[in-house]
């Protein structure tokens, strides 16, 4: 149970009213349009609102975590003719439909989870992905031209029955579906787990770092999307009666981003609005000038995008907050503190981190050489050593399993070869970077949350009004004085406190091992200080082990029960503060390096 609560919690926010209201005005549409619209409008609004489904998870993906998807439409074209495919070719008794509507979920769920494992690999990168979601549409495209009978071909699948509800039933059913979508993305872009999305796209490599496992994220968060697009691709087959090779292609993928750009990625409901305006207008304009409606479409698109550059959600935006760009911040939520349970649960003596003759070599050039020590809990060695002198390298070889050329690595006896980031972090390793790794776009609430995520399964539906650390973070917090700004945007912080926001991140880990790559640089003397308090009660009081990472020769003699110094890839030193500053090898290193 928690020990005190500090801070006060946070007001009850006003967003359960805007899902409200957002509900209800989708319902109220749904079941009152066919009472005004005409048959075109309501054909044309019902497949335009299919689209938005879409649009939704094309949102998801890019807008919320940094995925650029064209390849929900074949996720959406292979939903559609797996209900065309049962009810043409088995038939549509309502046993056959619910079976269609079973295979149009899960067949793209299967296919999403393949078209994830090939795009998010470890060490694959965003343009891969991306490139990777631009062919699957073009093969999907392509087996259904060579699909003879069974997909029709060119001209596609027609003429098969599905459900008996009319254009009013099928305006009403999509108008429901995609209520029932949209709420559930708010829902969950707001929630803890949501908030996971947003930091992948932020800065995925600090993610990993945190211990979470983004690649695996990612190809969850693929695969129920696609499932989301085939329950849309379900309903169009349905509402159309009729399927073709366009409706998997790249060419409607790219509408799809285009239509969720103009709308405003980020905000769910405005590439709803964006999708369904832009298609609606397209419509009607298709039949009024045929000739003239696509250069008048074109110029809205420029129009729009000189204008509103955020897209139209920006417009709402700019009546829902106080002034653009300004940030609207709450009382912050309860910071609470556990019992501290020490990192010396390990016998002392047993070494925390073994490294026996550690290699790294780019190409034929080696930058690390025969570099073996031992560190126990409660020490801080300071890595010390010129520029060049593979302090940094180490770092990453400790980090990432598959970094080192040769040698072994062994952290509380496990050794890490092969093992990626995240995987380490488990073992009990936090890493700081030289520069604040943190999430910009999230509160400094959200970034300790993220720290939390590997250890308590975030909510799915709420956001949690408590912040639950251990005490080392909250000291963190109150002599830095971020106890004070939990609700502040990251972006407003400065240098020194995004340094403190970052090792109270990794703190809150509960590491066994800190590594920290000049946490001091761009520090005032104050900070500096302050950094270094943290430090030593860390490892002397708490048991923790840390390696640090520092050109400040008077910072490291203040805090450091032991020093190693690195030079041309070598350990040359291992000793005391004493033995190492009056060392004539460590000064001669120092000033050859100065006159390099």
């Amino acid at each position: 149970m928690p020990d005190t609560l500090t801070a006060s919690a946070r007001p009850t926010p006003r967003r359960p009213l805007l899902l409200i209201v957002v509900a209800l005005a989708a319902l109220a549409l749904a079941l009152a349009g066919p009472l005004f619209l005409d048959r075109f409008s309501m054909n044309v609004l019902t497949r335009s609102m299919i689209y938005a489904i879409l649009a939704i998870t094309v949102d998801l993906l890019w807008g919320f975590t940094g995925i650029l998807t064209f390849g929900q439409a074949a996720f959406f074209g292979i939903g559609a003719y797996a209900t065309a495919m049962m009810l043409t070719h088995i038939g549509n008794s309502p046993l056959l439909i619910g079976l269609a509507l079973l295979f149009a979920i899960l067949t793209p769920m299967v296919l999403g989870v393949a078209v994830g494992w090939l795009s998010f690999y470890y060490g694959s990168t965003p343009i891969y992905a991306t490139v990777i979601s631009l062919v699957f549409p073009i093969v999907t495209t392509q087996l259904i031209y060579s699909g003879g009978t069974l997909t029709g071909s060119s001209s596609g699948l027609v003429g098969y029955i599905g459900l008996p509800l009319g254009l009013e039933g099928f305006f009403r059913l999509t108008g429901i579906c995609l209520g029932l979508v949209a709420v559930a993305a708010l829902i969950f872009v707001r929630s803890d787990a949501g908030r996971v999305l947003t930091a992948i796209r932020d800065n995925e490599t600090r993610c990993a770092y945190l211990g979470l496992n983004t690649q695996r994220i990612k190809i969850a968060l693929l695969s129920i999307l696609a499932g989301v697009a085939g329950v849309a691709g379900f309903l169009y087959a349905n509402a159309s009666g009729v399927v073709a090779p366009e409706n998997t292609g790249f060419v409607f993928g790219t509408e799809l981003v285009v239509w969720t750009a103009l709308g405003g990625r980020g905000t769910i409901l405005g590439p709803v609005l964006g999708t369904i305006g832009i298609d609606y207008l397209s419509a009607n304009l298709s039949g009024e000038l045929p000739f003239l409606w696509q250069l008048i479409i074109g110029t809205l698109f420029v129009v729009m995008i000189i204008l509103l550059p955020n897209g139209m959600a920006a417009l709402v935006s700019r009546f829902t907050q106080h002034g653009r760009g300004e940030v609207v911040t709450y009382g912050g939520p309860a910071l609470i503190a556990r019992n501290q349970h020490h990192a010396t649960a390990s016998n002392a003596d047993t070494p925390l981190l073994s490294i026996d003759k550690l290699e790294k070599s780019y190409g034929s050039q080696k930058v690390l050489e025969d570099i073996t020590l031992e560190i126990a809990p409660g020490e801080l060695v300071s890595l010390v050593g010129p520029n060049g002198a593979g302090k940094t390298t180490l770092m990453r070889c400790l980090t990432d399993g598959k970094e080192r050329s040769g040698g072994k690595i062994k952290i509380a006896g496990h050794d890490i070869a092969a093992l990626v980031p995240n995987q380490i972090v488990a073992l009990g390793v936090g890493r700081k970077f030289q520069v604040a790794s943190v999430f910009d776009s999230l509160t400094v609430a959200d970034c300790l949350r993220m720290a939390r995520t590997s250890h308590e399964a975030p909510s799915f539906v709420t956001t949690s009004d408590e912040l639950v650390l251990r005490q080392p973070a909250i000291d963190i917090l109150h002599l830095t004085g971020l106890d004070s700004l939990l609700a502040t945007q990251v972006s407003l912080l400065s240098h020194g406190q995004k340094q403190s926001l970052e090792l109270a991140m990794v703190v809150s880990l509960e590491p066994r091992l800190i590594l920290l790559d000049e946490p001091t640089a761009g520090l005032t003397k104050t900070e500096r200080t302050t950094i270094g308090e943290i430090l030593r009660k860390l490892t002397s009081e708490l048991g923790f082990a840390a390696v640090l990472v520092e050109h400040d020769l008077d910072f490291v003699r203040d805090i450091s029960s032991r020093i190693i110094v690195l030079h041309q890839g070598r350990l040359v030193l291992d000793g005391t503060v004493d033995e190492v500053v009056n060392s004539d090898l460590v000064k001669t290193i120092y000033s050859e390096g100065a006159h390099d």
